[in-house]
């Protein structure tokens, strides 16, 4: 799986919440992709895309 952050982050830190293994917020207050996902935190990174509120966070 492949994590990616589009552009349109609103800095709302529910990915960070749900998977911080993967994201983590910068030091603007936007989030970035930390880390890809091993096996056991892909359905975080997936419930975090899905849940994202700027529809900005891809998980393929």
């Amino acid at each position: 799986m492949q994590v990616t952050i589009e552009p349109g982050c609103i800095g709302c830190t529910l990915c960070a919440s749900t998977c911080p293994a993967v994201f983590e917020m910068d030091a603007e207050g936007l989030a970035r992709v930390a880390a890809q996902p091993g096996p056991a935190d892909e359905e975080a990174a997936r419930e975090a895309a899905a849940n994202c509120p700027a529809n900005v966070i891809r998980a393929e």
